[in-house]
């Protein structure tokens, strides 16, 4: 009798023991989805990253950009990339900007993750407010001559002459010779510096082109030129990774900050036109330019003339990497 009670025991303890191993082995099935979603979520935070360096090219919603690892970095904008002047004494403050304040020449702080083709996605691209000064003079063409340096070089040494000429205005002289050394140094380095960043940029095919003209003081697009805006914006949608440029000019007429003005306000409000009326997306545009009395094509001494200075002109560009060419 005692031997059949234990004989049961047993068997209810071999019965039980079955059961949690089967238990333990339906948790381990369930759990393996879990620890491969945890895996492929932590895979993903460690493509996290932040890199810095100068844009080279925007070809449509990507950019490409030299950074110190890298000479050449593509990057892929999205609508929902943040873009964010650094501003204040101690960079606290942000500023939200337009993705069209992205052009080459401009040095950014770019964060993001890898998608599965290992292409750097932007979350948020930040830059500083000089450095975009400096990059919109770089894309606007305006960087001091070599015969400025040349000139002031020269000034520099009449100025070294008289000091020895005149030895009771030492003191006064040497201040004035040491202002324009450091004019001299400063001009210099700007040209150096640009055309550092020329050497840098990518090289564009024009694939369209069309110039608009304004009356004497006027911003507003003339009504003939919309259709051949419009025209333009529609060609340049079929052409791969297209950039639209534009740069506003003025006549020499009145005075230099107006006319730097009108030159800025044409420029807008022809890129305002092909936004909202061609729907050109803001990632295939780049900043507008304002070159002011630059780059006189007619006589201002003439109607003609001032007729042709006051215009806006736009381009198509492709990069020529892209083209092939």
């Amino acid at each position: 009798m005692i031997d059949l009670s234990r004989s049961k025991i047993e068997s209810e303890h071999e019965q039980q023991k079955e059961r949690t191993m089967k238990r333990s082995a339906q948790t381990l099935i369930l759990a393996g989805p879990l620890v491969s979603l945890l895996l492929s979520c932590g895979t993903a935070l460690a493509q996290s990253t932040k890199v810095s360096g100068l844009i080279t090219g925007r070809n449509g919603a990507s950019m490409t950009l030299q950074t110190s690892d890298e000479p050449k970095l593509v990057v892929l904008l999205t609508d929902t990339t943040q873009v964010a002047q650094i501003q204040g004494v101690f960079k606290a403050r942000r500023k939200q900007m337009s993705m069209t304040a992205l052009i080459p020449g401009l040095q950014v702080q770019v964060e993001g993750t890898y998608d599965s083709k290992n292409e750097l996605v932007a979350s948020s691209v930040k830059f500083k407010g000089n450095d975009l000064e400096d990059a919109q003079t770089i894309q606007a063409g305006l960087q001091p001559a070599k015969e400025q340096i040349q000139q002031s070089q020269k000034e520099l040494d009449e100025q070294k002459a008289a000091l020895e000429r005149q030895q009771q205005a030492m003191q006064q002289q040497q201040q004035q010779l040491s202002q324009a050394q450091a004019k001299i140094d400063s001009n210099k380095a700007a040209i150096e510096a640009a055309n550092k960043r020329f050497g840098q940029l990518d090289d564009y095919n024009i694939m369209d082109e069309l110039t608009v003209y304004f009356g004497n003081g006027k911003v507003t697009v003339d009504p003939k030129y919309k259709p051949q805006l419009l025209q333009l914006a529609e060609k340049a949608k079929s052409i791969t990774a297209y950039t639209i440029q534009v740069k506003g000019y003025a006549s020499s007429s009145g005075s230099a900050s107006l006319n730097q003005k009108l030159s800025e306000d044409r420029a807008n409000k022809v890129t305002q036109f092909l936004q909202q009326q061609g729907h050109v997306p803001l990632t295939n545009m780049l900043a507008p330019g304002a070159m002011g009395e630059s780059r006189q094509i007619g006589n201002d001494k003439t109607a003609e003339g001032e007729t042709q200075n006051r215009r806006v002109v736009v381009r198509v560009l492709q990069n020529k990497g892209i083209a092939g060419t």
